[in-house]
């Protein structure tokens, strides 16, 4: 959908100018294609409004119409959002999973709610560049500065909670980010032509929208693609959960979040019937404020974002893999919201099974971690601090010595700042900065790289199970030519290891893969 070229030196680097084919996004807009939205907007200059590519109005004339990258470049162009499409009611573009560089990089840290916590100087810091370098480079290749983008993250996260909540107007501002309630009004005008109780009004009348409330919660509904794997993820939530932390209860995931501003608790229910385009998600959150980066990072967690059909057409392309993808559509690399916990589990993982990694960090939670200030009716402690995992693992974890030094370490590090764990960094950076910590491997530096980042083309070929899985499907089984036959499934290895893993596990047996 999009073409790049190079662009001059950028201080510290070249920056890739991605530039939509406009043809080709005019095809998508003709055809109403669903599975383009999100990946960009329309953006009709008779009317001055944008809707996403499947709108049901009118196709306008092409030479009516530009396409933009992100709803804030319409926005800074002056146009409002379509309220019969609703362009952002679907989910983000894959391309902020996919992309490494500072584009795709920023926009994880601004969808965490960074922008509003530490302001665009934070940002800045966080990926390396100055606040000049970082808006020049994200207007090149967005259409919009950082302060842009975040505020029309905020509109999202603010129409979000109006037409599906029925918290009042004021809340809904302090949760989507904004700094008072007149910020808020004014951005909801600029940006839906409307005031948010219109919004509210509107989504009434339409049916369907607004979801039955829950005493001292939120229920929303996270949009993905189809098709979409509910029940492997299910299964991959099942058989690591941390008691105390996170259960499975039939098809509704629980746990507790430890979040920027305090600690909350979610359920998410994967029951939705075929062709639902959205996961129902109950957040208990202390503070409404972290109501953003808890979204974000659910949607981190269920990959909700991925471009399934993408994904299954070039892996469907190997005839090796292609039973496997007609038998499990729309298959997901499962994500964390904790990257403490992410280390822990990691590490505890090596050279052990799933159920015995389990057990050994509900048994470490069990001695240190943080009950939480209510319970309720579901797990009740966050996992531990990296703090508090430096001070007292030692002391709990049991098994090879070695192990409990490398996890006392990397905690020890995370918590002193000489290792950034977060959704901005840069994969290779990343694995480079994990590898410098003793007992780190290539294994558990990509295996991090894959759960944290969302890397999608991380094949692990190390990996036992991903061996066994792959000669289970006729494929090369030794690391340099199951390597080499990977090569085909580029960009996305990552999901090609997924499908490997539930290959190597008979069927009639319980699923114990990576």
């Amino acid at each position: 959908m999009s073409d790049s070229r190079r662009n001059g030196p950028g201080g510290t680097g070249t920056i890739d100018v991605v530039l939509l084919n406009q043809d080709l996004c005019y095809r998508a807009v003709t055809s109403r294609d669903a599975r383009f939205d999100g990946q960009f907007v329309t953006a009709v200059r008779t009317t001055g409004i944008y809707c996403r590519p499947s709108c049901p109005a009118t196709t306008p004339l092409r030479r009516n119409v530009e396409f933009l990258t992100t709803a804030a470049a319409a926005q800074q162009r002056g146009y409002r959002a379509c309220r019969r499409c609703l362009p952002d009611a679907v989910p983000g573009s894959p391309e902020w999973d996919c992309r490494a560089d500072l584009a795709g990089r920023a926009m994880r840290l601004i969808g965490d709610g960074l922008v509003e916590r530490e302001g665009v100087p934070g940002l800045a810091r966080a990926l390396g560049y100055s606040e000049r370098q970082l808006n020049r480079v994200l207007t090149a290749e967005l259409g919009a500065g950082p302060l842009a983008l975040a505020r029309a993250h905020r509109a999202h996260t603010a129409r979000l909670l109006v037409e599906t909540t029925s918290l009042p107007m004021a809340d809904v501002a302090f949760a989507a980010g904004f700094a008072s309630v007149r910020q808020f009004n004014d951005t909801v005008r600029a940006v839906y032509a409307v005031p948010p109780r219109t919004l509210r009004a509107d989504a009434a009348r339409r049916g369907g929208e607004r979801l039955t409330p829950v005493a001292g919660a939120l229920v929303l509904r996270l949009p993905h693609r189809l098709p979409f794997d509910a029940e492997g993820l299910l299964d991959h939530l099942r058989h690591r959960a941390i008691a105390g932390v996170e259960e499975v209860v039939g098809s509704c995931y629980r746990r507790t979040l430890r979040l920027p501003h305090g600690p909350a608790t979610v359920a998410l229910d994967l029951s939705a019937p075929p062709g639902a385009r959205h996961v129902t998600a109950t957040l208990r959150p202390v503070d409404p404020r972290d109501v953003g980066p808890a979204v974000a990072r659910i949607r981190r967690l269920l990959d909700l974002d991925a471009d399934p059909v993408a994904v299954d057409i070039a892996l469907a392309a190997d005839p090796a893999l292609a039973p496997s993808v007609g038998a499990v559509p729309g298959i997901r690399v499962a994500g964390t919201v904790d990257p403490v916990e992410l280390v822990v589990r990691t590490v505890l993982g090596q050279q052990v099974s799933v159920s015995g990694a389990r057990t050994a960090a509900s048994r470490l939670v069990a001695e240190l971690g943080e009950p939480l200030p209510e319970q309720w009716d579901g797990p009740g402690l966050l996992f531990p601090t990296a703090e508090a995992l430096a001070e007292r693992a030692a002391d709990v974890v049991s098994g090879p010595a070695r192990r409990t030094a490398t996890l006392v370490g990397l905690a020890s590090a995370i918590a002193s700042g000489d290792l950034v764990l977060d959704a901005g960094r840069e994969p290779a950076a990343l694995r480079a900065d994990l590898l410098a910590q003793p007992g780190v491997g290539p294994w558990t530096a990509g295996y991090l790289a894959m759960r944290l980042l969302g890397d999608p083309d991380e094949l692990l070929a190390e990996d036992l199970a991903v061996r066994r899985g792959a000669a289970a499907l006729g494929l090369p089984s030794d690391i340099p030519a199951l390597t080499a036959h990977a090569e085909r499934w580029r960009p996305w290895r990552s999901y090609a290891a997924t499908h490997l893993w539930r290959a190597s596990v008979p069927a009639a047996r319980t699923k114990e893969t990576s």
